[in-house]
């Protein structure tokens, strides 16, 4: 019975259905990923076959920083060593994602930023009308999360649900693969790492929605948005939970981001300053879309972006920013930066007209 899950991961279809998600990927770009994909009917069975005879072993890892929304050091696995993640992914997740509370919106099909946010606004509404201005909002961050994992509680937490001996044995060859970056964590550019993450603090989301019947809980990631009765409550929470974080898991919170405060002071999360009944864009969102709004005349001109690459970015940045109180901002953004114009579907487009000729300046 066990095996059937291994089975599914090793399984011609779910193995082409991971290359092609793959492919999707920034990577397919890669020199690895050109040599893979040269003949990849060949190269897809043949790494299908080392990972049902136990002979896969993962590759090594390659190292960049990206800088936004924070500076941080991604550590990417090889391309057929990302097949293999995926393989995995597709299959756990269906085990796991039923488990996790309704309340967890992290890399979690069907859910996300935005239904996180408003979720954390029905509740911010729901505990106003509750308990009125002595409402308290409990906020908490874990420091460095991804990089100070346990990897051996991670897999203890694993084995819990997880039986299949053989899908063990394959996901820790993953796991373990972080032995060649550090003692602790695991690495951000791994695909199973998003769901490793939600199941090692699904065991903090079930503390605090059983154990302690915490009803207004929404976690993302490491970001945790609880809200209880009054100032009391809270601190009586929030040390009940740090306490069982460190205990359990050996994380600490980030001291700078972990806070109690009145519910009508708002709630940064999420890419918004959440209040009881609207939402504005936060700080450093406005700022990073300025700073980017400012490049891209530039990078288009020089080659270095193309312009349907820079219109997707803007555009993606405005679904967003249309889910907040946004209307005056984006006043600015159009009177600031003349090469914006809205289309008749209202995305977002740059205007030719401050281009250079040739292949960058068109679609």
């Amino acid at each position: 019975m066990d095996d059937e899950i291994f089975n599914e991961i090793v399984s011609e279809h779910n193995f082409k259905e991971s290359h092609r998600q793959t492919k999707l990927g920034k990577t397919k770009y890669t020199l690895d990923a050109v040599e893979f994909n040269r003949n990849e009917t060949f190269n897809l069975e043949e790494l299908r076959q080392e990972v049902i005879s136990g002979m896969y072993n993962f590759s090594d890892y390659t190292s960049f920083y990206v800088y936004e929304p924070k500076e941080r050091l991604i550590h990417a696995p090889r391309y057929r060593d990302k097949i293999v993640q995926c393989a995995i992914n597709n299959v756990i997740k269906k085990i796991y994602f039923p488990k996790f509370i309704k309340d967890s919106y992290s890399c979690i099909d069907n859910k996300g930023t935005l239904k996180c946010a408003n979720r954390i606004s029905e509740f911010m509404y729901k505990a106003h009308n509750n308990y009125g201005d002595e409402a308290t909002v409990i906020k908490i961050d874990i420091k460095k999360f991804f990089y100070t994992i346990n990897r051996n509680i991670l897999k203890d937490i694993i084995k819990i649900k997880l039986k299949c001996k053989r899908t063990l044995e394959l996901l820790f060859k993953v796991i373990d693969s972080a032995d060649s970056i550090s003692k602790l964590g695991i690495p951000l550019g791994n695909t199973v790492s998003q769901i490793c993450s939600n199941i090692y603090m699904d065991i903090v989301d079930q503390f605090c929605k059983r154990r302690m019947s915490l009803k207004y809980y929404v976690r993302y990631a490491d970001d945790i948005v609880i809200i209880v009765k009054d100032k009391e409550t809270a601190k009586y929470s929030l040390n009940k939970i740090l306490s069982f974080i460190y205990e359990k898991l050996e994380l600490k919170e980030n001291q700078n981001k972990t806070k109690i405060f009145p519910i009508k002071q708002g709630v940064n999360a999420i890419g918004f300053k959440i209040y009881i009944n609207y939402r504005l864009l936060r700080d450093n969102s406005k700022k990073r879309i300025k700073s980017k709004l400012s490049r891209f005349i530039f990078l288009i001109n020089n080659g270095r972006i193309l312009k349907f690459k820079a219109e997707q970015m803007i555009n993606s940045w405005l679904g967003h920013a249309r889910n907040a109180c946004s209307y005056n901002f984006l006043q600015y953004i159009m009177g600031r930066f003349k090469y914006l114009y809205y289309n008749k579907k209202l995305n977002l487009k740059i205007s030719g007209d401050y281009l250079k000729g040739g292949q960058y300046a068109y679609n």
